[in-house]
């Protein structure tokens, strides 16, 4: 299917989502409001919202606090899923260890977590960023620990046979391998890395987007919970576009799907 024709089908489906629900909050059906105001609120009232945090700027800060806190907790988490990850697909016998371990870790439900993080670390950025960690590090983990042991035995044992050392096999085996499972796991991770932030805010701050729709929340403002919302939305998408073009620099190499099927 053609980008732009995409493109307009998924703003389609924006526009009709939002005219309905305009049309269920604001006119009653067979005498009852579908969807009544003071629960739902309104389109125009959450984009008259949204348009009043950009127009006076209050949105800046928030917006800010929550990005940066977003992006230490992707990186970090990032980076020690796919280290750790490499290294437990790589050395069997310790992967088999810590097993149980990291089963249990994973298992623990990560908003019981932030009150300790938030006594650990103080209600600063570092408990958010701690706690976005623990929800984007298994993500990629697990990923890249089964992109690296679904690799090739066909072609792991021609690149040895070629005399390639194991630095040279990481990188030209291993690595291209755990690349796409990579990938596929930080276009997740990346939402998981804002509502860690943003859920660390929800439950104890002076700033950033949970902040904001947590004050929202407390005044019965759902018009100001909603805009919050669809910020928070926009703001995961654009993100995750930057990964995408991150991935298609670095997977420039694979072919896709029209090509694999040629």
């Amino acid at each position: 299917m053609p980008r732009v024709t995409l493109l307009s089908l998924q703003i389609l489906v924006a526009v009709v989502a939002l005219a309905l629900w305009q049309l269920f909050a604001t006119v009653p059906i067979f005498g009852h409001m579908v969807l009544p105001p003071f629960f739902f609120s309104t389109p125009i009232a959450v984009g008259s919202q949204i348009i009043d945090w950009f127009a006076t700027g209050v949105i800046w800060k928030h917006l800010a606090i929550t990005l940066w806190e977003s992006i230490l907790a992707f990186a970090i988490g990032s980076f020690l899923g796919v280290a750790i990850g490499f290294w437990f697909a790589r050395k069997p016998l310790v992967a088999a260890i810590f097993d149980p371990y990291v089963k249990m870790a994973n298992a623990l439900p990560r908003v019981v977590l932030a009150p300790i993080f938030a006594l650990w670390l103080g209600l600063g950025i570092w408990s958010k960023v701690a706690l976005g960690v623990t929800l984007v590090f298994f993500i990629v983990f697990f990923n890249v620990y089964q992109g690296v042991k679904e690799v090739s035995t066909t072609v792991r044992d021609n690149a040895r046979m070629i005399g390639m050392n194991e630095g040279q096999l990481m990188r030209h085996v291993y690595w291209p391998s755990a690349l796409s499972w990579m990938f596929s796991s930080l276009h997740t991770s990346v939402g998981f890395a804002v509502v860690g932030a943003v859920v660390g805010e929800y439950l104890g701050s002076a700033a950033g987007l949970g902040y904001l729709i947590q004050q929202a929340e407390g005044v019965f403002d759902v018009a100001g919970v909603f805009a919050g919302m669809f910020v928070l939305s926009a703001f995961v998408i654009l993100i995750d576009i930057i990964v995408t073009m991150v991935e298609k620099r670095l997977l420039v190499w694979r072919p896709n799907a029209s090509e694999a099927r040629a």
